[in-house]
């Protein structure tokens, strides 16, 4: 969608008007779930973050600098949700001891909409091995196409900072997915060839 009709968008968000939250809502769902898909792991989680980010959305329309691209100003909402979101659940698990609750939930790690294949499924699985820090600079580097210095921006971290960030995010995925055994890869060619 063009920058100029988000914009006109968020000024009737402003005074107001519902339906063009709506449009925005659908204009956007499906690139801030996909990116809360690879910064939060439950389902459940996924959509109370959801929530919560069109909710700040609204709250902050205030805050949107026009002078900057309305993505930009999404991405760092989202990540920021997104952090808020893990502080909340650090004290809801000390106080509820929720890792009980989590080793009995399923992975949905494997949603149509946000992982399409076997091949997505395996980077999926490796980027949860990486760090939350780490996952978020990668996610926004590599699925948003942001420069290191607009995801230094983004987060409100030094640039050094998102560049180690970045490298051991990088070095962890490659070693992971680099020592696939080839009889693995030739079955990820397999199922693309017969799924194109």
């Amino acid at each position: 969608m063009q920058g100029e009709h988000m914009y006109q968008l968020l000024k009737k968000m402003k005074e107001g008007d519902q339906q063009a939250f709506h449009e925005m809502y659908d204009a956007t769902f499906q690139d801030v779930y996909r990116t809360v898909s690879f910064l939060v792991d439950h389902q459940q989680d996924r959509e109370d973050v959801m929530n919560e980010i069109y909710m700040q959305m609204w709250i902050s329309l205030d805050n949107y600098d026009t002078n900057r691209p309305f993505h930009f100003w999404l991405h760092g909402l989202v990540i920021r949700q997104v952090q808020r979101f893990r502080v909340k659940s650090w004290r809801r698990f000390r106080i509820f001891e929720r890792i009980l609750a989590f080793s009995r939930e399923e992975s949905y790690w494997d949603q149509p909409t946000a992982l399409m294949d076997g091949t997505h499924q395996m980077i999926s699985q490796s980027m949860r091995k990486l760090t939350d820090k780490q996952r978020a600079v990668i996610i926004l580097r590599f699925f948003h196409d942001y420069t290191l210095e607009e995801i230094a921006t983004i987060l409100d971290i030094p640039l050094g900072t998102v560049k180690s960030r970045y490298h051991a995010g990088l070095q962890a995925l490659r070693k992971d997915l680099g020592n696939l055994l080839p009889e693995r890869m030739e079955k990820i060619n397999d199922y693309r060839t017969q799924n194109p």
